[in-house]
């Protein structure tokens, strides 16, 4: 409704420079207008009454004509008074060109708060995203399985245990590197959702999703929460639709390739790189938009980096087939003393692969953030800024993380 050079200014959700559902607003955005400014507000001081205070709004401004290279952005605020001087000289300029190259597919725009988090984005586009199909590699799908909406899928679940039926997986039953955080609260009969998901397909006893390992994380996130991207690896089982599988292919040792994602998915240098782009829920498009090394066997670190994410995640019976797979050896509940051979006659602790105590699994988790923040190329301060953008995350947890990134370069951490 424009005029050429006119002037548009307009409050409206953050989902404008997100969501995939706006992907051709923002194409129209750039190509067709000059974007003026960016400003992101959250409602923390309540200046919708009504609203959920961590809401985000952004004030949007364009003028018709022409076309956006760049544009001053501001998130994240609080304080709407800043409009006052929105945009000034020392804002922070994101270039379109960038806003492409870091979402070819949604054109979503990341939540900047310096030019240390645009220098930071740059460096981690080192690597391919997780969307891109490469030869010679493996690849990435995502996947949704039992979809608790559907009323013919409904049925099928039980909400009392009985022998033979497996559990229903859901968001809440998991954390990072931890399938139990939570207890069932549904299970399921395995032939009757067999012929559920085959439908009119003859079911040959083919080997599904279900029966294996698999990486999954949670669908419901928010950039305000302790942690926004949760995954870990389940044992065989069905799960919920607020879960989602990733599902590597095609791929020689299969599992040891879902141990290395599944220790990214749960790093903070790539929580750090989703949460800048996540509303309220953890899309499909976030995950593909992802950057990460595509390692395999005989690269630096892969080894590393399997055996200690398959310490944190082989901590029950369901596990040992995994733990045997990727050549773990029996270990005390520290994580340290190896278990003495059985001996006639003496009652023997159950065998164990996973650490199971507290501190020993911390040490595991800071060695892994800091082994994969090297693998990003990523400076000493560039990791203590990341490690400052999680506010919830404890100071122990973040120290532990920094110590460790240094124990990697001084060589004692390989």
């Amino acid at each position: 409704m424009l005029r050429k050079g006119g002037d548009c200014g307009i409050v409206i959700p953050s989902g404008i420079y997100t969501d995939l559902g706006a992907k051709q607003l923002r194409e129209m955005l750039f190509d067709q207008t000059r974007v003026t400014g960016l400003f992101g507000f959250e409602n923390r001081k309540m200046v919708f009454e009504g609203v959920d205070s961590r809401f985000k709004f952004v004030v949007l401004t364009f003028r018709k004509g022409g076309q956006t290279t760049h544009f001053p952005a501001a998130f994240m605020r609080l304080d709407v008074q800043e409009l006052e001087h929105f945009p000034a000289a020392d804002n922070l300029a994101i270039k379109t060109e960038l806003v492409r190259r870091l979402s070819p597919d949604s054109l979503s725009i990341m939540e900047f708060k310096s030019e240390l988090d645009v220098g930071i984005a740059e460096r981690m586009l080192k690597f391919p995203l997780l969307g891109e199909t490469i030869s010679g590699r493996w690849n990435v799908k995502l996947a949704r399985e039992f979809d608790m909406t559907q009323k013919s899928a409904i049925e099928l679940v039980e909400t009392v245990p009985v022998p033979k039926l497996l559990p229903l997986f859901e968001g809440k039953m998991i954390w990072q590197f931890d399938h139990s955080y939570g207890q069932p609260k549904y299970w399921v009969d395995e032939k009757k959702l067999r012929r559920y998901l085959y439908g009119t397909v003859r079911d040959d006893n083919q080997i599904l999703e279900y029966q294996k390992y698999r990486l999954v994380f949670r669908r419901l996130a928010a950039s305000t929460n302790e942690r926004t991207l949760v995954s870990t690896v389940i044992p065989p089982a069905f799960h919920a639709d607020n879960l989602a599988s990733v599902i590597l292919q095609p791929t020689q040792n299969y599992h040891l390739q879902v141990l290395f994602l599944g220790a990214f998915f749960n790093s903070l240098v790539l929580d750090y790189n989703v949460r800048q782009r996540v509303t309220t829920n953890l899309n499909f498009f976030y995950i593909y938009q992802l950057p990460v090394p595509r390692l395999t066997q005989g690269d630096r670190f892969f080894a590393a980096i399997v055996e200690r994410a398959a310490r944190l995640i082989c901590t029950t019976p369901e596990f040992d087939d995994l733990a045997k797979e990727v050549g773990l050896t029996p270990v005390g509940a520290f994580g340290e003393r190896p278990f003495s051979e059985p001996q006639m006659g003496v009652r023997q602790t159950p065998v164990q692969y996973g650490v199971t105590e507290p501190f020993a699994r911390a040490r595991l988790r800071a060695e892994l953030d800091g082994m994969i923040a090297h693998l990003y190329e990523l400076t000493e301060v560039e990791f203590a800024h990341i490690l400052n953008s999680f506010p919830l995350v404890p100071e122990p947890a973040k120290v532990a993380a920094q110590n460790a990134y240094r124990d990697v370069e001084r060589g004692l951490i390989q």
